[in-house]
């Protein structure tokens, strides 16, 4: 099958980390691509060059098992996608985008972006239902990361693992906190409620503090109670001792007569 050069149109909707020589080679063609729920008819390379492989809106569930290796952009939004497995995509060393926003997205392997670190620009992870950032998949990356739109935790855990991320300014102000350890910040955009000074983290070592004293005051009141119950039956049975010695009936001295002299 032949493939289909770039119209000047689509040109325009060329990803932003191409160069314009690798945008003169991309090309695409509607072939079919594997996934673990059967067959799928997704956008898929011809040749040789800068290939996009484009898969949004397919009904997957999980993610394709025969992405071709030189792929640069890999489109999978709008499906139905609910975890990402380690080692998902470590054969694409020469992927610049993924997008996996649009999906039912849950749950994130440690090793999900094996692979990915050096050459990887832009990870769009938004629209999904992630609760929890897994900093050891993310927090290696150096791509450009977009989280908006998630049901995020806003803990300390969520703000270390922000720390080590390279989220994209143009979608940061759209991560807010779906719940949080502080009330007053659900709903509230969590850019706004870190850059207001405060610390998710404070209130986490807070409250282990607290627990950490009230468990020490704890173990100290039981062993100064024992020692005073200890105390005071010790005491309790020596009084007994001694009344039951004063019970005890007094034995006379027996005195001899003295014999007399002979």
């Amino acid at each position: 099958m032949l493939s289909k050069p770039l119209t000047p149109k689509d040109r325009k909707r060329t990803p932003f980390f191409l160069a314009r020589e690798e945008a003169e080679f991309l090309s695409v063609w509607d072939g079919p691509l594997r996934s673990g729920t059967g067959e799928r008819s997704c956008q898929c390379p011809d040749h040789a060059g800068a290939v996009a492989v484009h898969c949004s809106g397919r009904g997957l569930q999980e993610i394709p098992k025969d992405i071709p290796t030189d792929a640069v952009l890999l489109k999978l939004d709008a499906n139905k996608i609910a975890r990402i497995p380690n080692g998902a995509f470590q054969h694409l060393n020469q992927l610049r985008e993924l997008d996996l926003s649009q999906n039912a997205i849950e749950t994130i392997g440690p090793a999900a972006f094996s692979g990915l670190a050096s050459g990887l620009r832009l990870l769009d992870l938004s629209h999904n239902r992630i609760r929890r950032i897994p900093k050891d998949a993310l927090g290696k990356l150096s791509a450009k990361i977009r989280l908006s739109h998630n049901p995020l935790h806003c803990e300390c855990a969520l703000q270390e693992a922000l720390w080590a991320l390279k989220l994209d300014p143009d979608s940061v102000d759209e991560i807010a906190c779906h719940t949080s350890v502080q009330e007053e910040y659900v709903g509230k955009p969590l850019v706004q409620a870190l850059d207001s000074g405060v610390s998710f983290c404070g209130v986490h070592h807070k409250t282990t503090d607290v627990a950490m004293l009230l468990t020490v005051f704890g173990w100290f009141a039981m062993v100064i109670t024992y020692i005073v119950y200890y105390v005071r039956q010790n005491q309790e049975d020596a009084r007994r001792h001694l009344e039951y010695l004063k019970s005890l009936p007094s034995t006379p001295v027996s005195k001899d007569p003295i014999s007399p002299a002979p």
